[in-house]
Formats: C-alpha cells, structure tokens, sequence
C-alpha cells in the first residue's frame, strides 16, 4: 500500500534562528493525555501536575530528531535528543539533576522561533548522558550539560503557546 504525498516544500522567508529559549520537563506518567492532530499535540495533565521551565543561555542548547529507517524490515523510527546546558554547578542544580536522573520524562522545547516541540509524548525520553565541569581557565564553562533520548513512532509535534501556558509552573 503506498502513502500518498499530500504537498511540496516551498522555499520561505530567510528567518529562522537555532537554538532554544527554554526547556520545560515532567515525570512522563503526570500527562493525562496527547492528542495529536495535523502535527499540533494537546497535553492534559494529572490533577496538580504540572511541567517546570528550564531557562537556557542562549546559543547553548539544542535538540535533534534523527529519522532511522531499515529498508530490509520496513521499519522506521525518530531518535529525539535534547542537549541543555546550565551554567553554575551548585548543590541545588545537582539535586535536581539526581532526580531528573531516576525518572522517565516528557520535555517541551521552546526554540528560538517562538515554536514548542513536544519530546517523549508516547514513549518517554531519558536521561543518556551529561556532565558536570568546573572548567579551566576563568572564561569556561563551569556547569552541566545534559543529554535527553526519546525514540518514537512519529516526529515530534508541536504545542500551542496558549497550551504550554496552562500546564507549565
């Protein structure tokens, strides 16, 4: 059975930016429901249960979603990765982190075009990998950075403002 191809791509306007503004996470099991339709997700959440908002240095932090197929199996999948960085390595950021650590996660990525990605709405992201640095010299980086994986079925969707708004502390 062929998948039929609904559009083109058109060339757009040159003003897009990289890179994100903000990160927000949540323990995968609090979100109620996703719905997704035409790539736009709806998130409900559990009953007091809400994402908190990561802020970012700009230019520091990104994500990825890698397509993986097999043309032998005909499978296919998307590898999501979300790189965040924080500056300052304190108790308080390495006891957030212990617990980022031991949970399965949904993230929302806020890039710098204003658009909000939904990572992990089926089957979780994880923490894969991260680091804490006091740096060398007096201009590096003394801080975390920290590597989140999700693999799923589709491409991430994308959130409304208006969404985010409701479900973020």
């Amino acid at each position: 059975m062929a998948c039929p191809l609904t559009s083109g791509y058109i060339l757009d306007c040159k003003e897009s930016l990289g890179g994100l503004k903000s990160i927000r996470l949540v323990e995968w099991d609090n979100m109620d429901t996703t719905t997704v339709v035409a790539g736009v997700s709806t998130i409900t959440m559990d009953a007091g249960k809400k994402f908190w908002k990561y802020e970012l240095v700009s230019q520091t932090s990104s994500w990825t979603e890698t397509i993986t197929a097999n043309v032998q199996n005909g499978t296919i999948y998307y590898q999501q990765e979300v790189t965040m960085v924080l500056n300052k390595m304190k108790a308080s950021t390495r006891n957030e982190i212990l617990l980022i650590a031991k949970n399965r996660l949904a993230l929302i990525v806020e890039d710098m075009n204003g658009t909000y990605w939904l990572i992990g709405r089926v089957n979780a992201a994880d923490i894969t990998a991260g680091n804490g640095t006091s740096g060398t010299a007096n201009g590096d980086r003394n801080g975390y950075t920290l590597t989140f994986t999700a693999m799923e079925a589709e491409p991430a969707p994308t959130v409304l403002s208006a969404n985010v708004a409701t479900i973020t502390n």
